[in-house]
């Protein structure tokens, strides 16, 4: 039989040392979900089960299609209560025979039993994400094979495990999730080390073992392998199993979530000058101090938390993970200007801690309890479990117990008790410990309110996504709040990713069990969903004001830097001149770089560019900002050009041909280089487009969306080479008017000034009709290439974007991003490609929003918070757009943004009123633009 070998990661490779220091480590099972092993298996009710057959471990048993799929909102009576039996059979080395073998579980839902030999090794495991072990040393046959067998049961026979576990608002599963292995360690080793490495260098440490020693030794090297300071000792006395050492070591490189430093602290017992067992353990200088009524800080800073809800989870795996996905999750995080996540709501896999340490990630880590508790001798010990396993690690500056009511006060105690750091405790959703973490509070109440509180502000969680509600959507009012609150220390967003697990019962249906899991920020499989970008761009630790493209504009920026460690002239700066062709070809015809300035944490400065003397004749300008270690921080995008230079370049007015026009009925018939046209004499609405190749189904025009349609009185006249049909302004029946202008080249202009039609509008602008059946595609200038909501508008940059119609609904299969239908800001022109016909609209106007046809609307909650409205009709132009609220907030509460439209005019005046002017091509010719 093959074994699988490794030293703990935080060993140090000394192979020539005796033997006997090391901890060695025997997989049984495989490391995570990218390699596992296969174990006998007997699944007791459910799919596949009654039978032996095999199972990858480490695995929840229902993603390899055995048991019963359970979302925790289930009924008791309709949750699987299944059992799993597993079998293994493995050797011991024949050198491990005078030392102490441990079998240990890193993570096995729920009960686990666990045998060798026919013989228990321990009482019952209940808890479920907890690192759990059993000497098994006098059990095991050295040489020869021995029987592993273990019973997990899903549903635990303690109710309180159940309570904290299981009746939540996640998938549960069943199954030894997370490896398994064997330790093998001396007679004499170290059971327990505790460090708590402050900023100035002053290093703690906290010592159990066992066995006989006499002295204990330390030493740290950096990560170039270096030692860093000078070795120290301490003799330990006959008899004492503890000891508390203390070292001052000289100005380290200290960690945070920007310069996350790691040394390696390597402890060495000894006995009579021989070394019997060593361990070593990542550790970061750093010190965290909670200021009453003032803030947390780390290392003398005061932190604004950037922060997300974390579950351990994949769609082909469930709760079992990788470290390639730990690093995939921290990436993107970090890829958002994110520098905090939160477990929610269990302890996660360690390797995840190992990856927020050396990429940098603060850390919130939570013992199980989403609204229920464990008991407290169960809760004693899990919590113990918990700090034995996570306690060093140096991203962790949080611990929490429980969630939403889930605390168990009586274990409160002991998190300070059992940590040396003495890290801070939170209760989610609740006052305390000198926080105010209260989760969904509304703006004007969640944050107003909080203006005149006393504590520490940190929502644990806030802005909870659904579908395509949440997180981006509302997140610039609460951070603007935030960041100017002194007593904020930021918050946490629900959640990460959607919770879309793949059905085995169900032919690999990927199931959110309908609006329970698509809560992310990215799909299943990290598909980026709009406000992805929003984030970034909200949360960009370089903050840059807005700046207008005038011919007065001299390439300065004023920034901010909101970085909490990092000098602005750490990062670096580009900038990028683009003249756009089309969406497949944007040239560039000049960059280069910027001097980076000297800018301290929460300071402001100015971002000089140095710009060409042609700037101006370029479409747009593109700067960027990256990060010490070179990711890009955000890209933003400034227009040169205004829509209504393009209209001038685009627009063509004058032909050979000449405008006729012929009243028919009710019609007037309009005919002009090809194109005939046809409009209501009443309504003025335009009926019918048609060139040589037949009709534009593009019709029924202009409705106006929350306006009064009193366009009345229209008649004709010529003006030039141009027809004008207008109708007649009266302030009191026909106070909205239309204007159309048919030019002898055929195009069509379109102005359209009308006042809305209450003080309080969810959305003003006007729609056409278009088959949604008939589209292919658009190419459009503007930003792009996400669409926008009213309280959801950073993130996109400026260009033109080529995008194919899909029906993709956010948060549900096939998870295909960018959306299609929606709304795009800051139209400049926009090319429909049809099935059988294209045409082109250009404005002239600013600040005009397209809108392409209405998404499903997904199942919301009972309460119909989202509320995510469109006008009538398929194609829209709009002067305000409509907001979209969370799975818990209505969009009037996440924020002035998300708030109606204001308008007010009490005497329709009418160079007050709002104005809509397009130009219409129905030529059917493709012209990209220019």
């Amino acid at each position: 039989m093959k074994r699988r070998f490794i030293l703990f990661l935080c060993l140090l490779p000394v192979f020539g040392l005796v033997k006997a220091q090391q901890t060695e480590k025997m997989y049984l099972s495989g490391t995570g979900n990218d390699q596992t092993v296969n174990w006998d298996f007997f699944c007791t009710a459910g799919a596949n089960s009654g039978k032996w057959t095999t199972i990858p471990v480490p695995s929840n048993w229902e993603l390899q299609g055995f048991g019963q799929y359970n979302y925790g909102f289930n009924k008791e009576a309709n949750k699987g209560k299944e059992q799993g039996l597993y079998k293994y059979n493995f050797k011991v080395p024949a050198d491990w025979k005078s030392r102490k073998v441990n079998i240990v579980f890193e993570g096995s839902m729920t009960d686990t039993e666990v045998k060798i030999n026919g013989k228990l090794a321990g009482e019952i495991h209940q808890g479920s994400f907890y690192v759990f072990r059993y000497d098994i040393s006098k059990l095991i046959r050295i040489g020869s094979d021995n029987l592993l067998e273990v019973k997990v049961s899903k549903h635990s026979a303690n109710q309180s495990v159940n309570e904290a576990e299981r009746k939540a608002d996640f998938w549960i599963f069943g199954g030894i999730f997370r490896p398994v292995y064997l330790e093998s360690l001396p007679q004499t080793h170290i059971e327990r080390v505790q460090i708590d490495a402050k900023a100035d260098g002053n290093f703690m440490a906290n010592l159990a073992f066992v066995g006989d020693a006499d002295k204990v030794e330390v030493s740290l090297t950096g990560k170039d392998g270096k030692r860093f300071g000078n070795k120290f000792s301490a003799n330990i006395v006959k008899g004492t199993k503890k000891l508390a050492l203390n070292n001052q070591f000289n100005q380290p490189a200290v960690w945070s979530s920007e310069f996350p430093n790691l040394y390696k602290a390597t402890f060495t017992l000894f006995k009579n000058g021989k070394e019997v067992h060593q361990i070593a353990k990542n550790i970061g200088f750093r010190t965290i101090e909670l200021r009453e009524r003032d803030g947390l800080y780390v290392n003398g800073v005061k932190m604004k938390f950037k922060g997300v809800n974390r579950h351990s989870f994949y769609p082909k795996s469930g709760r079992t993970t990788s470290k390639k996905i730990s690093i995939a999750d921290v990436l993107l995080m970090k890829e958002m200007n994110m520098n905090a996540v939160r477990m929610s709501h269990y302890p996660p896999d360690g390797h995840f801690l190992d990856v927020c340490d050396s990429l940098g990630l603060f850390v919130m880590d939570e013992l199980a309890g989403w609204h229920g508790t464990y008991n407290t001798p169960t809760g004693t010990k899990l919590l113990k479990e918990m700090m034995l396993n996570d306690e060093n690690h140096p991203s962790i500056i949080f611990w929490a117990n429980g969630n939403e009511g889930g605390h168990n006060r009586e274990l409160d105690h002991l998190f300070p008790e059992e940590d040396i750091q003495k890290r801070p405790v939170i209760h989610p959703w609740e006052v305390f410990g000198g926080f105010e973490t209260t989760h969904y509070r509304e703006f004007n109440y969640g944050i107003g309110n909080y203006d005149h509180g006393h504590n520490i502000l940190m929502p644990t969680e806030f802005l909870h996504g659904m579908f395509d509600g949440g997180h981006g959507a509302g997140i610039e009012d609460y951070w603007n709040a935030m960041w100017n609150n002194p007593l904020s220390a930021g918050g946490f967003l629900w959640d990460f990713a959607d919770q879309g697990v793949v059905r085995t019962d169900k032919n690999g249906e990927l199931d959110t069990d309908g609006n329970h899991g698509p809560d992310g920020i990215v799909g299943p499989y990290h598909e980026k969903e709009g406000s992805f970008y929003t984030i970034k761009e909200v949360w960009s630790p370089v903050f840059v004001e807005r700046r207008e493209m005038t011919a007065g504009f001299d390439g300065s920026f004023q920034v901010e830097n909101r970085y909490a460690f990092t000098n602005l002239n750490q990062c670096s700066f580009s900038w990028k001149l683009s003249t756009f062709k089309s969406a497949k070809d944007d040239v560039v015809y000049k960059s280069g770089k910027i001097e980076s300035p000297h800018v301290k944490p929460f300071e402001k400065g100015k971002l000089q560019v140095n710009l060409p003397k042609d700037w101006r004749s370029f479409d747009a300008l593109y700067l960027t900002a990256k990060s010490p270690d070179g990711q890009e921080l955000f890209t933003w995008s400034f227009p040169i050009a205004l829509p209504q230079d393009d209209a001038a370049k685009i627009v063509l007015k004058e032909a050979s041909a000449k405008v006729t026009i012929n009243e028919n009925g009710s019609n007037y018939e309009v005919t002009a280089n090809g194109i005939n046209l046809t409009f209501d004499k009443n309504s003025g609405l335009l009926k019918t487009a048609k060139n040589a190749k037949g009709i534009i189904p593009f019709s029924n025009g202009p409705i106006l969306q929350e306006g009064e349609n009193n366009f009345k009185g229209f008649s004709y006249k010529m003006d030039g080479q141009n027809l004008v049909i207008s109708s007649k302004f009266d302030k009191k029946a026909s106070y909205n008017t239309l204007e159309w202008t048919v030019y002898p080249s055929g195009w069509l202009k379109m102005q359209v000034k009308y006042f809305p039609s209450a003080y309080f509008t969810t959305f003003v602008g006007l729609n056409f009709s278009y088959p949604e059946s008939e589209i292919k595609s658009v190419n459009y200038k503007g930003n792009g290439p996400y669409r926008v909501w009213k309280n959801r508008m950073k993130g996109n940059q400026f260009g033109i974007w080529q995008k194919d119609y899909n029906n993709s609904a956010t948060g549900e299969a096939p998870w295909e991003y960018p959306e299609f239908k929606g709304y795009y800001a800051n139209m400049y022109w926009c090319e429909f490609m049809g099935k059988t016909q294209n045409f082109k609209v250009v404005t002239d106007r600013e600040d005009v929003f397209l809108r392409l046809f209405t998404p499903k609307k997904s199942k919301d909650t009972e309460y119909d918070n989202m509320s995510p409205t469109f006008p009538n009709g398929d194609i829209s132009f709009m002067n305000g757009i409509s907001a979209i609220g969370t799975k818990t907030q209505k969009p009037e509460t996440t924020g002035p943004m998300g708030m109606k439209h204001v308008f007010y005019d009490f005497d329709k005046e009418p160079s007050r009123a709002l104005d809509m002017t397009l130009y219409f091509d129905f030529s059917g010719s493709e012209r990209n633009g220019k």
